[in-house]
């Protein structure tokens, strides 16, 4: 008798997987499991998570012809995800195949090959669907290649607003000057 297991994947995660084969929004695949690697775990740089996120981050890059930093980002994300294996078979792919799959992007980048899409190696039928049903739902096709002409897309981290990430910086620059300013007289 054949027992069905079914394994549940966090939501941030199937977003990630939905931004990456569906829209090829790799700055929001980024994003989405940035947040969550904050939220949900204690923050260690040398995980499968960041190396995920470092991976779209490459593809990023790649994208926009930043060899040096998609060929920083892939070597990063291979040397991750080749550490944490059995994590990365936990969320459902072939990890063989995944480091197969940077390997060779690694090689085109190294050569200064145009940027292709990829699809990741999932190996789970119920998350692969998972992934499809949320990618219909939010208008988006399974496996479309990039627009490469949607400049939204190409240049994201251009065109966001960070007046709040601006606004934060500025506050603790004021608070650092402050307490220097503090320690000087006290001096």
């Amino acid at each position: 008798m054949e027992v069905l297991v079914i394994v549940h994947y966090p939501d941030d995660y199937i977003q990630f997987l939905v931004h990456f084969h569906g829209d090829r929004d790799y700055f929001e695949c980024h994003e989405i499991l940035e947040e969550y690697w904050k939220e949900h775990t204690d923050r260690e740089k040398n995980s499968v998570w960041v190396g995920l996120i470092q991976l779209a981050v490459a593809l990023y890059h790649h994208r926009r012809e930043n060899f040096k930093g998609a060929a920083t980002m892939l070597k990063q994300s291979k040397y991750k995800i080749s550490a944490f294996t059995d994590e990365a078979a936990n969320l459902g792919l072939n990890t063989e195949a995944l480091l197969h799959l940077i390997s060779e992007i690694e090689s085109a980048v190294l050569v200064r090959s145009p940027y292709q899409s990829v699809m990741l190696p999932i190996t789970d039928d119920t998350l692969l669907q998972a992934c499809r049903n949320e990618c219909h739902r939010k208008g988006f096709i399974w496996g479309e290649k990039s627009n490469m002409n949607d400049e939204a897309l190409i240049d994201r981290h251009k065109l966001r607003d960070r007046s709040d990430v601006i606004s934060l910086r500025k506050q603790a620059l004021l608070t650092r000057s402050k307490m220097n300013s503090a320690s000087d007289t006290v001096d």
